[in-house]
């Protein structure tokens, strides 16, 4: 017998692995990607009662390669291709790699090229966030479904819609032009933290925290990091994760409240990912260019590293989003930043700064942009403006936790 989440592990491991192996031997991504699918489901229903292969990696290839087969074969409308593709490829005539088969070619640029095409330009962000956690990630559609609270049905959909895209847009399974590569892997990052952020805070539902997308988000990262150690923004985005995620287990009161930053019970952070999460950074920031994920994992290790929320070192914490303001301008980055100008400067001086915010599409009338008014009008002591600011960020998200704080807020600000 094998303990079962051993097997889930594993087989998320393998799942890039195998996939990349297919497609870079046959092409048809969306086909092999199914194949891989049902290989997957074999191992989770056979593995955990008759045990784990010696060599799981080529037990899957095999499976996989036979399903694909199977399928070639019985299309006789596509015949002919079937034909001219057996000519090349000696699998296609039915001949199974044995079980101890391993290609030449180095797993580590498989997961890598992998990445990038389900990053591809030609998909919608949603999209590469779906094919990612499917073909790299390993996830099932049902639990992708579940962690975006939509119907299998609809998932599967969106899965499909998103492979075929690929095929249409006759990407191929190789690495990016060196001119084209920088640009793909930025998009590999964003497509991880958004991965991330929805699992941190969902942004609909019940729940504050989906531990599957989270969890998912850093094991990615990690792939990532032990395929490009040399690149510091990869570096400083596992850091970053690391040590946001280090905070989860206090982001919960006992009935299940939110509970902000300055009010968590810091004993409950994750001190391990802490430590990893600071070395990382710290270690990235000696050798590369400071870019907008090491300088998110700066401010996150500033915060980890303040034994109480009263001893945190807000001018550095200052300094470094006026840093990231002039690399990355983006509204989230000027929300940010107003919290710490306001412990540093006033609440006065942190709402002068959210005026220039009102003005713009992607955050005017956002909850966020209300709940950091309403959390700086209160250090003002302006509690009327402060009360209908929360219960406005309280009718924009969707997410019940954030709600119920908001909204609790509110209500304690009507007796003063």
């Amino acid at each position: 017998m094998t303990d079962d989440r051993t097997v889930e592990d594993l087989l998320r491991m393998l799942a890039p692995q195998v996939l990349g192996l297919l497609v870079r031997r046959y092409g048809q991504f969306d086909r092999c990607e199914d194949a891989v699918q049902e290989a997957l489901l074999a191992a989770a229903t056979q593995w955990p009662g008759q045990g784990v292969p010696d060599n799981p990696r080529a037990w899957l290839l095999t499976v996989a390669t036979r399903r694909l087969t199977d399928e070639w074969r019985s299309e006789s409308a596509r015949r002919d291709r079937e034909v001219a593709v057996a000519l090349r490829e000696p699998a296609y005539a039915g001949v199974v790699p044995p079980a101890d088969a391993e290609p030449a070619a180095a797993d580590a640029d498989d997961t890598l090229t992998l990445l990038f095409l389900c990053c591809h330009p030609a998909l919608t962000g949603s999209a590469q966030v779906t094919l990612t956690l499917r073909a790299v990630g390993g996830l099932s559609t049902a639990q992708i479904a579940r962690a975006h609270l939509v119907p299998e049905a609809t998932m599967s959909q969106r899965i499909r819609r998103a492979k075929q895209r690929i095929e249409a847009a006759g990407a191929r399974f190789t690495m990016p032009e060196p001119g084209e590569r920088d640009e793909r892997l930025r998009t590999v990052l964003r497509v991880l933290y958004l991965i991330f952020n929805e699992g941190y805070t969902a942004s609909s539902g019940p729940d504050l925290h989906r531990a599957e997308l989270t969890g998912e988000a850093i094991r990615l990262a990690r792939i990532l990091h032990g395929l490009l150690p040399d690149d510091g923004e990869v570096a400083g985005l596992l850091a970053l994760m690391l040590l946001t995620d280090a905070h989860r287990a206090a982001r919960l009161g006992p009935d299940g409240e939110l509970v902000p930053l300055a009010e968590q019970d810091r004993t409950r952070w994750d001190d391990a990912a802490i430590a990893e999460g600071i070395a990382l950074i710290t270690e990235a920031l000696t050798w590369s260019p400071p870019g907008p994920y090491q300088l998110q994992a700066a401010i996150a290790a500033v915060h980890a590293e303040a034994p109480t929320a009263a001893t945190t070192d807000w001018r550095q914490i200052v300094a470094l989003y006026r840093l990231l303001a002039r690399i990355a301008p983006n509204p989230m980055v000027t929300l940010n930043q107003a919290v710490a100008v306001a412990m540093v400067d006033g609440p006065r001086a942190g709402l002068a700064l959210l005026t220039s915010l009102d003005a713009d599409e992607r955050t005017a009338g956002h909850h966020r942009l209300a709940a950091v008014r309403a959390h700086l009008l209160e250090l003002a002591g302006e509690a009327g403006a402060a009360r209908e600011a929360y219960l406005a960020a309280a009718r924009g998200t969707t997410s019940l936790p954030e709600q119920r704080y908001l909204e609790l807020k509110a209500a304690r600000l009507t007796g003063r």
